[in-house]
């Protein structure tokens, strides 16, 4: 997850007074950032350090990372005429992201980097609620109440969205990631008649520029919307910690899966994080494939220590066959 290196005491350090679009914004420190859980546990990948709000702003509009509260716009969307406040997005507007890929890139070798972008539901609940929301009573207001305006407004954060992954995969990244933190907080049909469509472009944009390039699509508390969201078109389907692979693997036969250790079990005792580790690796050996990993972000106060544990236990062990075929 994205959050890889967040409980990093190295993080603490190189943050420190540094506001986090701010440094979201800094090639140098973007780099650093990303290495840091790469050079600490030896993972097979590293993610880009960023966040879903810095293409809006980079496109212009007025949102902010408020600390302890999360992103927060200047002006809620409330109408058509708030559209104007949202324009496109151009690659040179991320250019100090881009930068920071290539910085990037030629530093890690062999070892890929995984752009990522926040999907257009979940930017537009931050536009419409002005701040994070449990219960999205606006967003769900307006794509119920306006779908009209509802369908212009993802059709502009999925242009946003897209481009910025875009940028990203031009400038180097080998794999994509979609997070889609709020999608879970709708039904399986609004989510196909009034979501799908723009998380579908914002992928597509990416399989347009190239097609070799594998696409990971990730939502909280999606368990139920899992065989939609595999419509969307990601090869990989990222699973949270509240279903398990098992379930998931039989929702979207065929496709690849990512997760989904719960990151809660980081504070257990080892020898259940250790049981529970091995687990998740036999419940994903029926995928085709399986990205082990958490069913959510790093907590900052985890002992990287731990994490360091399970990683190493992960390259240990052998990976479990997958199961018969009937």
């Amino acid at each position: 997850m994205r959050q890889a290196g967040r409980s990093l005491p190295e993080y603490r350090r190189v943050r420190a007074g540094i506001g986090m679009l701010d440094a979201c914004r800094r090639p140098d420190l973007v780099a650093e950032i990303t290495l840091q859980p790469v050079r600490r546990y030896g993972v097979d990948a590293a993610i880009l350090y960023s966040d879903i709000v810095v293409p809006l702003a980079a496109a212009g509009v007025d949102v902010d990372i408020v600390p302890g509260t999360g992103p927060v716009p200047a002006e809620p969307f409330r109408s058509r005429a708030d559209l104007d406040r949202i324009p496109a997005l151009d690659a040179g507007q991320v250019h100090f992201v881009t930068e920071a890929v290539r910085l990037l890139v030629a530093e890690l070798g062999d070892v890929p980097l995984i752009g990522f972008a926040g999907a257009p539901f979940t930017l537009a609940s931050y536009l419409v609620e002005g701040g994070p929301s449990r219960d999205l009573l606006r967003t769900k207001a307006l794509m119920h109440g306006d779908p009209d305006l509802w369908r212009d407004l993802l059709a502009r954060l999925a242009q946003i969205s897209g481009e910025f992954l875009r940028a990203q995969v031009a400038a180097g990244a080998r794999v994509v990631q979609l997070f889609d933190s709020w999608a879970g907080a709708l039904s399986r049909a609004d989510y196909v008649a009034s979501v799908r469509p723009a998380s579908a472009r914002a992928l597509a944009a990416v399989r347009e520029l190239d097609p070799e390039v594998p696409r990971i699509h990730f939502g909280v508390g999606t368990g139920e919307l899992l065989p939609a969201m595999a419509e969307a078109g990601a090869e990989v389907i990222g699973v949270d910690f509240r279903v398990s692979l098992r379930d998931a693997v039989a929702r979207v036969p065929g496709r690849v899966v990512q997760g989904n250790l719960d990151p809660a079990l980081l504070f257990a005792p080892w020898e259940v994080l250790s049981a529970r580790v091995a687990a998740v690796l036999a419940e994903g050996a029926a995928a085709p494939a399986h990205v082990v990993n958490l069913g959510h972000g790093v907590p900052p106060a985890a002992d990287p220590d731990v994490l360091a544990r399970v990683v190493d236990l992960v390259h240990e062990l052998p990976s479990p066959p997958p199961p018969p075929t009937s």
